[in-house]
């Protein structure tokens, strides 16, 4: 009977036509301050921007959904939609800017239409008779914001404008009204430097590759990956006007950059009285690639330089009064005094309002937690008290596992954004901590004196895991934690088009495992199928990993009526990759114990197995299009205008996702489970180290681990950066049969009890089952009655 009573409430909450007005009371204490933060086109000009977002996604149907812009119908220095239904069928969608109207079409086909809208595909089915709404929302906060400095670099290096219109259109379809817009430093700094008398060669070394400018104008390294070209400056310049115009036109607020104070080794030549100081070598880059020089910000000349830089790029750009700077990312300022620390500061943020004097300086807190050591209460609140309290901005980067906030008194005073960092290095992975995003956010919001103004997505690399985004996503306007049980049950359902008893479990299931991150190691994609073959990986998970493996299952057992969809077949592939990625731990294991006790036979039954396991990995990426080598390696040569461009930008494009450096600095940091990397980088390591564990055995030798090293990276690592192997940009192959195949073999093998479980949820088989089955019996029942109104 309870069943049955759910069933009816949940059809009369999502089915009675009703007026529903959130409207949030409470205000930030920042409109004096952020007030001028807002879009700079006219209303007709963002309406006819959301009507082309609508357009591309829709085509003729986007009629059925007239949109206009009307900055009057919601809170100050919040953004508004009113989505209501006509006299005449139409949905007509009222915003405060054309973010919010596009962000309130998303809102109405999500939650009246089920579709699903992530960042490379979308399924939107519009019923023949659009569902009834009248309903208004105000956003919680001031800001939505979006990026992280190394996402230029682990996803959007090699974007063109095809797919960075698509990827705006998603910003404002999320309500994103606050974004970084990073391109064209260096053809700015190319002027600039040439004005100081810089050469070319003085450039030259400072200046990274395409691939690892992130870090380059961060001061973590310079030269590596170059030199840049005016081929690529042209391309930057022209692809960010066009970034600019569009966000602009939609009412996204950018974020530009500012001079942080690094600069070229030459500037100590140059300029032999200024105050420089050299980094110290970041992750043990070696001197050619590592330490530029940090002009102090305390020094004249950095109020030059920095006054030099952002006038030539708002000239070039214009500006929407935002910049970012973060001088002391992974690096530690060469002093503790909390004078000196103001006076960085301080500096800092003239050298922003010296060029725009309503300029607003957004810092990544990163430092913050990175040098935590260094960062004592007193030395932040001296740098940031500084700047005038609401003209800086923090970027509190990784709110949903190490948050700054509450240690650092809400950022004493200074405006903070509660972001959710979640990925690193642009790894796969499934990962994420949906409990502590549902229930953080609405705690820093309402804490006593807090001072956060926004929701944040800072990832350093995207298109993985999208269900966590999605759901922290909707942090900007629900009043309440959601019901993960049914926030989860409806998500399967929107992003494959229909309810399936199958892919609800499976979804509850990764909910409550893979999804359940709870702890507080860092998550780095350091899983033992990416990592560089050795005997002293200890696997571990923060879930059960049966339960991830039984979700496994589940999925592949929706397969009957779903097979077509694209979310579908993207998911079979990414859980099927999971599933081998945890049975290689459990082979691993095996095999060190069969080296521990010298059994040669059970090492090569075990070997065998294991290089058999990544023959079959290689084949179920390999028959999706999200998870191929060849894309990422033909984007980056697609932009090269000459042979020799398009070698340096091919091995850019290795380099960074394997050695990462010229001799491995941070290998592996931004692995990437694709087909092609599988077969002829991560294999061919693991055959290496085993077939060198069998001679040792064999022979009754010991392993001589750095030889195997030497070996490793000469024979498979440094060839693979170099080598130019055209690798397919098409899928091949049935993912879903492979799947099938795939789990009906694998599956044979049970996860080994040696893997160590950090942060283990405290839900059982039987208890998950049993929740799983009453939903499920729920949902029929949802059917049922929808089919007996029909």
């Amino acid at each position: 009977m309870w069943i049955i009573w759910l069933a009816c409430l949940y059809y009369l909450s999502n089915n009675v036509t009703a007026v529903h007005s959130y409207e949030r009371i409470k205000h930030d204490a920042f409109q004096h301050t952020l007030g001028h933060l807002k879009p700079r086109a006219q209303p007709d000009v963002q309406a006819e921007a959301a009507r082309e977002v609508l357009r591309r996604l829709l085509g003729d149907s986007y009629k059925l959904f007239p949109v206009s812009v009307d900055s009057s119908i919601g809170s100050v220095g919040k953004d508004t939609f009113h989505v209501f239904k006509s006299t005449l069928g139409q949905i007509m969608i009222i915003g405060t800017s054309g973010v919010a109207v596009v962000w309130g079409f998303h809102y109405y086909v999500k939650n009246f239409c089920d579709a699903h809208i992530a960042w490379e595909e979308s399924h939107i089915e519009l019923p023949n008779h659009l569902p009834d709404v009248d309903i208004k929302i105000t956003s919680n906060d001031r800001f939505r914001y979006y990026q992280n400095v190394c996402t230029a670099g682990y996803s959007t290096a090699w974007w063109d404008w095809p797919k960075w219109e698509k990827h705006i259109d998603w910003m404002a379809l999320n309500g994103i009204n606050l974004a970084l817009a990073f391109h064209a430093q260096e053809a700015i700094w190319e002027r600039v430097y040439t004005k100081l008398n810089l050469t070319r060669h003085d450039i030259d070394e400072h200046f990274g590759g395409p691939a690892f400018l992130p870090w380059a104008r961060m001061g973590n390294i310079r030269g590596w990956g170059g030199p840049l070209t005016s081929a690529w400056h042209n391309h930057t310049v022209k692809l960010q006007h066009k970034i600019l115009n569009r966000m602009r036109e939609l009412g996204i607020i950018p974020v530009l950059p500012a001079f942080s104070g690094q600069v070229p080794r030459a500037f100590s030549t140059l300029f032999p009285t200024a105050n420089l100081t050299k980094f110290e070598p970041w992750n043990r880059f070696s001197e050619k690639y590592c330490c530029p020089f940090l002009l102090l910000p305390t020094d004249p000349l950095f109020k030059t330089v920095g006054t030099m830089f952002l006038s030539e790029y708002i000239q070039e750009f214009s500006t929407d009064h935002v910049y970012n700077c973060d001088t002391f990312n992974e690096n530690e300022p060469p002093q503790s005094d909390l004078d000196f620390l103001s006076g960085i500061s301080r500096s800092i943020y003239s050298a922003i309002t010296d060029v725009d004097p309503e300029g607003i300086w957004i810092l990544q807190g990163w430092l913050f937690l990175h040098e935590l050591s260094f960062w004592t209460n007193a030395r932040v609140e001296a740098f940031l008290t500084a700047v005038p309290i609401g003209k800086l901005i923090v970027l509190d980067l990784q709110s949903e596992q190490f948050p700054q906030y509450e240690r650092l008194s809400s950022y004493y005073g200074q405006p903070f954004i509660w972001c959710m960092l979640h990925n690193f290095g642009g790894t796969l992975g499934l990962f994420g901590s949906a409990e502590i995003i549902n229930k953080r956010v609405f705690e820093g919001r309402n804490m006593k004196n807090s001072t956060m103004i926004g929701t944040g997505l800072a990832p350093e690399g995207i298109n993985q895991n999208y269900v966590v985004y999605d759901l922290m996503n909707e942090m900007a306007y629900l009043r309440n934690p959601a019901d993960l049980d049914a926030w989860f049950e409806r998500y399967a359902a929107r992003r494959y088009g229909a309810w399936n008893e199958y892919a609800v479990q499976a979804w509850q299931k990764l909910r409550l495992s893979v999804y359940s991150f709870t702890g507080l190691e860092r998550i780095r994609g350091k899983y033992t199928i990416t990592r560089r073959p050795s005997l002293k990986i200890n696997p571990w998970t923060w879930y059960d990993t049966e339960i991830m493996l039984s979700a496994w299952d589940d999925i592949v057992k929706a397969r009957h009526g779903r097979r077509n969809n694209t979310f579908y077949q993207h998911d079979v592939v990414d859980i099927t990759r999971q599933a081998l990625q945890l049975t290689a731990n459990t082979l691993y294991l095996n095999i060190k114990t069969a080296v521990n006790h010298k059994n040669i036979s059970q090492l090569r039954e075990n070997a065998k197995l294991f290089t058999e396991l990544y023959d079959d990995l290689e084949r179920i990426l390999a028959s999706n299009k999200d998870f191929l080598l060849g894309t990422w390696l033909q984007d980056a040569k697609s932009l090269a205008t000459d042979e020799k461009e398009k070698k340096l930008y091919e091995f850019n494009a290795r380099n960074q996702i394997t050695l990462w450096g010229p001799r491995g600095e941070i290998r592996d940091y931004a692995n990437k489970q694709w087909s092609g990397v599988v077969a002829d980088y991560y294999k061919p390591r693991w055959v290496v180290l085993l077939d060198e564990l069998e001679n040792s055995l064999a022979n009754g030798t010991p392993l001589n681990s750095t030889a195997v090293d030497f070996k490793i990276f000469n024979h498979v690592e440094q060839p693979f950066t170099l080598s130019n192997k055209i690798y397919p940009v098409t899928a091949n192959g049935d993912s879903v049969e492979i799947a099938v195949e795939l789990n009906k073999k694998w599956r044979k093998i049970k996860p080994s009890s040696k893997i160590r479980i950090t942060g283990k949820r405290n839900f059982g088989n039987t208890i998950l089952d049993r929740r799983a089955r009453n939903r499920v019996k729920i949902m029929k029942s949802m059917k049922l009655m929808v089919a007996w109104r029909n």
